[in-house]
């Protein structure tokens, strides 16, 4: 997103998203002399992947033996518990292992199963800064990222040796837009302990400050560090995709995707980023064959919300109505297991112009709760949807200062430019959306090749 330009090698001494006019330029350039040093610097020597590679396991697998599947894993802490309700670690690695069940699963019911057993595992150690970094994970995977950055640092103190904290930590400071704060965390994440968790991290920040082609090598070398456990090196491939995606190269995003499908066959995340490459070039009935299987074993709004475009862009505007509808119940089964989803659900109304006012009253909620450059984002397309452009534009702005390239953030920037009559300006945006990934939406690259003419 367009903000102050980031340099490819800053000068000495001098991540995910967010905001405000002077601050922009003061933040930006702060942070890309105190992070890049660090956890932003290459790391491609052979001693390097070679430690990468002995460490690469996710965190969750701590202390148990590789080669398993989560679920006999699972089974296997269980029967530990039944011989010993007094095992604490035990507890704390069953806690762990559910969290990975529900990203295996997409089923939120066992987020509540991993609080309970950590909580049990605090309740015999308060101590254990494993549990309460565990309780951190699952805080971010419920977007709660204020009590995931309280759990983080607990974490932290507890044990600052230990990689994993400053990942918690690191992450949710991102999503609140503490962006130099974030990095920093990262940075001594990376220096404890390289690793799949932390290559990931820092290909992220560098997709966030621009440097797409670090964001590939760092990607690259979280693949080569996914190593023993199918579903963390099937995730790897599915990220690197999607760096190759958002750039528009779709037969390297395709590549990958399938790759990921072969680490792990049936992969709802593998399979709903396939139907976008298959989509992008043409192929609507494969697409639709892939983001059914995505949305049948793990039906999670956007996968909904994505076959019901892929309805509608097809001429089936009765099967689309029947996806939206059911994001709704979706939707209230994330929020029984304690996941907010204000955000993305005010995205998705947004985009299919449903029920603006409150889409917009939940996009407000939404970045309260995350003030990042996804909430600025968000925001100002819910504002610029409902005609409130001049109110729209600084969000927008604060949501491009970090110079990341988005072509749907620089969509949304030109249609709020289009709004406020600034045809040439909007022209721009559209034409650099288009330019990055002629293929960044479904609906609304066709939009954007009318209004960049």
């Amino acid at each position: 997103m367009a903000g102050p330009p980031v340099r490819a090698d800053p000068p000495a001494g001098t991540h995910m998203r967010n905001r405000i006019a002077i601050t922009l330029v003061a933040l930006a350039a702060a942070a890309v002399g105190a992070l890049l040093g660090g956890v932003f610097r290459d790391s491609t020597s052979p001693a390097s992947a070679a430690l990468a590679g002995a460490q690469a396991t996710e965190d969750f697998k701590a202390g148990f033996s590789l080669g398993k599947s989560t679920a006999a894993l699972v089974a296997d802490l269980q029967s530990r518990l039944r011989a010993n309700p007094q095992d604490q670690h035990s507890y704390t690695l069953l806690g762990l292992a559910y969290q990975q069940r529900a990203r295996e699963t997409g089923d939120p019911s066992w987020y509540s199963k991993s609080e309970g057993v950590l909580r049990r595992a605090l309740a015999l150690d308060s101590k254990d800064y494993l549990a309460v970094s565990g309780l951190g994970s699952l805080a971010l995977s419920r977007h709660r990222f204020r009590a995931a950055l309280a759990l983080g640092e607990r974490a932290r103190t507890l044990n600052p040796y230990s990689a994993r904290p400053y990942g918690v930590v690191g992450d949710a400071l991102v999503e609140l837009g503490r962006y130099r704060e974030a990095f920093a965390a990262f940075d001594t994440m990376n220096r404890l302990r390289p690793s799949l968790s932390s290559y990931a991290r820092v290909s992220y920040g560098r997709e966030l400050i621009g440097r797409t082609a670090a964001a590939i090598r760092a990607m690259k070398l979280a693949v080569d560090a996914a190593t023993g456990a199918a579903e963390p090196a099937a995730w790897t491939h599915v990220q690197l995709g999607k760096l190759y995606f958002g750039h528009g190269r779709i037969a390297d995003a395709e590549r990958e995707y399938r790759l990921a499908l072969q680490v792990f066959p049936g992969y709802a995340y593998g399979l709903d980023a396939l139907a976008q490459a298959l989509a992008a070039r043409g192929a609507y009935a494969e697409a639709i064959a892939a983001e059914r299987r995505a949305v049948e074993a793990i039906p999670l709004p956007q996968y909904v919300g994505a076959l019901g475009d892929l309805y509608r862009i097809t001429g089936r505007p009765a099967a689309a109505r029947r996806q939206y509808a059911l994001i709704g119940a979706i939707e209230r089964l994330l929020r029984a297991n304690g996941v907010r989803t204000d955000l993305e659900i005010a995205l998705f109304q947004v985009d299919h112009g449903i029920a603006l006012r409150h889409a917009l009253a939940r996009a407000r909620v939404g970045r309260a709760e995350r003030p990042s450059v996804d909430g600025d984002d968000v925001l100002a397309w819910a504002l610029a949807r409902s005609g409130r452009c001049a109110e729209a534009l600084p969000y927008s702005r604060r949501a491009l200062r970090l110079g990341t390239e988005d072509a749907l953030k620089f969509f949304h920037r030109g249609y709020v430019e289009r709004c406020l009559g600034h045809t040439g300006e909007a022209r721009t945006w559209f034409r650099r959306a288009l330019s990055l990934n002629p293929h960044f939406s479904l609906l609304w690259a066709p939009a954007a090749r009318k209004w960049a003419r």
